[in-house]
């Protein structure tokens, strides 16, 4: 007797197709799995067996072999109890073999027969919906998948529930997707930033056109305040956007209720993070900090206070909008395309300009401490400025500028002005994504503008990277005016962001 159920093994945000074979031969009582399985899936056996038994589920004492295709493939987690307990009982005949293969399942069990809600259902009812099957998943599971809507997604409490569906005495009525969360109440003002009018035109130049930004000041400029109020100016995910986000986030197990995000991801990790948890890896090859804030924003405080190997891992994502997490049977990819603003004080200290509280190793403590980021990364940076300290004065006024909405209204508008330009391309949404031909036609200056920015070049030394981005922040700062064209002032607002700290490094 033999029978077969699919699932799937995840490998980063894709969903790799697994084929269930369950055979029941004679010889000596026992029950394996093969096929790769690591130490979760070997303790399937022991879940699946106590959870039949407390359905009064008796399995015959004959040899039981399942078996996980491909074999060369990994198989990992705990979501593989649910499709092994229905290949299992569909070669016992308690269901119909057909109306088992005709599904992909996921999903963990009690030793009860509940199902326990595993992570990855959204990719999982992907697979179903391009392999024209339906998906049978915990309950818990089932608002986050049903997002897919080309997929007839069951979502059930037990396994009772799932033999009760196939055999006809009660079927599982289709899932309803969750509540789509646009998480506003938690958006501070940057109303509420005092002063720093230069640090909120950069912080609207990076949101309009998805630019990297390095902020380096003394402690209580008010850097970290700036940088939490960018999501309160950035527009919300698309439909695409958030489907994307999303199946990183329930690889991760962070999707809420089943919910779907319209707000973009703002992930601030601790510098004491590890290479695993900022690229990604560990156990299961999880996604990192950087793949949770795909499409969104990766802010690192105290920059220079990361380790200096995780600084240099994110040069690489950074150009390619992706991360690859290499194992010795398997390159795991996972999307990581974000914003990166980064803060940092000037030296280790933080009073580099203020003499009469500097230390005494002043400036050589500057250039020691901000050295700790690389040129090449310091490269990667479209804005860079320097934060003063807030003046009193500015802290006495009423009116501190322009509200969130304000600038948010202007953002969105350029945001879809690069939509618009960008709408045949596939991989660039933004000017940020911008490179090659598309960049040299869609940011090309005006005579007078290519002319000033062959000077900067020159007397600078910009690499060539540097150029490019000089050329993406103009073109972008031209879009917040309505500009069709690049022009001397777009180029020289850019390039002056370009150089803020150039002399601190």
């Amino acid at each position: 007797m033999s029978a077969r159920a699919y699932t799937v093994a995840f490998e980063g945000v894709e969903a790799r197709p697994v084929e269930v074979q369950c055979a029941i031969t004679p010889g000596m009582p026992s029950f394996s799995i093969v096929g790769l399985p690591d130490k979760a899936v070997r303790e399937a056996r022991d879940r699946v067996s106590a959870a039949l038994t407390a359905m009064a589920i008796v399995l015959p004492s004959k040899r039981i072999t399942v078996n996980l295709s491909p074999a060369n493939l990994p198989k990992e987690g705990s979501h593989f109890d649910l499709p092994i307990a229905l290949a299992l009982l569909a070669a016992i005949e308690v269901l119909p073999r057909d109306a088992v293969a005709e599904t992909l399942a996921l999903g963990e069990l009690s030793l009860d027969g509940s199902l326990v809600p595993v992570v990855g259902a959204l990719p999982a009812a992907m697979a179903a919906a391009e392999q024209e099957r339906a998906l049978v998943c915990p309950r818990d599971c089932g608002a986050e998948a049903a997002w897919v809507g080309a997929a007839n997604v069951l979502a059930a409490p037990s396994l009772a529930a799932v033999i009760g569906h196939f055999s006809g005495q009660s079927p599982l009525a289709p899932a309803e997707p969750g509540e789509v969360s646009a998480d506003t109440a938690a958006l501070r003002d940057l109303a509420d930033v005092k002063g720093q009018e230069r640090a909120k035109r950069a912080l609207e130049i990076a949101a309009a056109g998805r630019h990297h930004l390095l902020m380096v000041g003394p402690p209580g400029a008010g850097k970290s305040m700036l940088a939490a109020r960018l999501p309160s100016i950035l527009p919300p995910l698309s439909p695409a956007e958030a489907l994307e986000t999303s199946m990183v986030h329930s690889l991760a197990g962070l999707l809420d209720a089943g919910g779907i995000p319209r707000a973009r991801p703002f992930r601030e990790p601790h510098h004491t993070a590890s290479m695993a948890a900022i690229v990604g890896g560990g156990r299961g090859a999880q996604p990192g900090e950087i793949s949770l804030a795909h499409n969104g924003v990766l802010f690192m405080d105290e920059f220079p206070e990361f380790s200096r190997p995780v600084l240099e891992t994110l040069r690489q994502p950074i150009e390619t909008g992706e991360v690859v997490i290499a194992r010795a049977n398997a390159h795991i990819r996972y999307p990581c395309r974000f914003m990166l603003v980064a803060a940092a004080n000037p030296c280790k200290c933080g009073h580099l300009a203020e003499p009469a509280r500097a230390c005494g190793r002043a400036p050589a403590c500057g250039e020691d401490y901000l050295g700790r980021i690389s040129g090449p990364l310091l490269d990667r940076f479209d804005l860079r400025l320097e934060v003063p300290p807030v003046a009193f004065r500015d802290l006495d006024l009423t009116e501190s500028g322009e509200r969130s909405a304000d600038v948010a209204a202007r953002v969105a508008a350029a945001r879809a002005r690069q939509e618009a330009r960008f709408s045949g391309l596939d991989g660039v949404r933004t000017n940020a994504d911008a490179e090659g031909e598309v960049l040299e036609e869609i940011a090309a200056p005006d005579a007078e503008g290519r002319a000033f920015l062959t000077r900067l070049a020159e007397k600078f030394s910009l690499t060539a990277r540097g150029y490019h981005r000089v050329l993406r922040v103009a073109r972008t700062i031209a879009d917040l005016e309505g500009a069709g064209t690049v022009g001397r002032p777009h180029i020289a607002e850019a390039a002056a962001y370009r150089l803020a700290i150039g002399s601190l490094h």
